[in-house]
């Protein structure tokens, strides 16, 4: 009897102490936008995917040495865990020099900012709180060049990046998706000129600064192949998508 005794009491001791030693797991929320994307990505692809602190799934995918979100961010805080604000009024939103987001068109139609993603000004960007998760960033200027010349160059690289057919972009659009990137065509919010270009064309934020009141984007159009590399006022709200940090 006093065998069973000491072999029940040491099996309950060392089930506390090994659990104990195993680390802690972040709690991932169920999110109400996950499995909702009618993104049409490219079905000859392997996608990986990855989480963000709203317990947001995404799909990743791997583009020569790099490893980019398939899919635009939608997260509602930074890596912190503080809120990040939804502004909806136009001046409101083109006043702000501190971090923001929207929905398009302020829609709180589910399927809509799944597939969409949310719009983001630059500071939010550029906080020190973080849009990404651990592991991840924005892209710089020269993460985005690598991956257009990687498909070939500013002057064809678009067609390898958007999301193949006009179920999201309007007709005619030039794209094969044969990256796996699936570009969609979100649009922008523009100063206090509200929202335009959902359908033709998708706006993505670099972290590159310009000056102090620009910053680095990209510009995917409809019905060419160019990647357009520009500046523009931090204060606007535009994608974003997200690198894998290099081990």
């Amino acid at each position: 009897m006093k065998h069973t005794i000491y072999y029940f009491v040491s099996l309950v001791f060392i089930l506390i102490l090994a659990a104990a030693c195993e680390p802690d797991e972040p709690a991932i929320p169920n999110n109400p936008l996950n499995g909702r994307t009618t993104a049409v990505f490219n079905p000859d692809k392997n996608y990986g995917t990855m989480s963000d602190i709203d317990g947001n799934i995404y799909k990743t995918i791997v583009i020569g040495e790099q490893t980019w979100m398939a899919e635009n961010l939608r997260v509602t805080r930074f890596q912190n865990g503080d809120t990040i604000p939804n502004i909806t009024d136009n001046e409101e939103w083109a006043a702000l020099t501190t971090g923001a987001y929207c929905n398009y068109n302020n829609t709180n139609n589910l399927d809509t900012i799944a597939t969409y993603g949310r719009l983001y000004n630059w500071y939010a960007v550029a906080d020190s709180r973080k849009l990404a998760p651990i592991g991840w960033r924005v892209p710089t200027i020269a993460d985005w060049t690598e991956l257009i010349e990687y498909l070939g160059g500013d002057t064809i690289a678009s067609k390898h990046l958007k999301e193949v057919g006009d179920y999201h972009w309007n007709a005619p659009v030039i794209s094969n998706n044969s990256s796996g990137f699936t570009a969609i065509p979100n649009g922008r919010r523009y100063l206090a000129e509200d929202f335009s270009g959902i359908g033709s064309y998708n706006v993505l934020w670099t972290a590159s600064e310009y000056n102090a009141t620009s910053a680095g984007f990209l510009y995917l159009w409809r019905n060419n192949t160019i990647v357009y590399k520009g500046v523009n006022y931090k204060a606007n709200g535009y994608s974003v998508r997200l690198i894998k940090e290099m081990n």
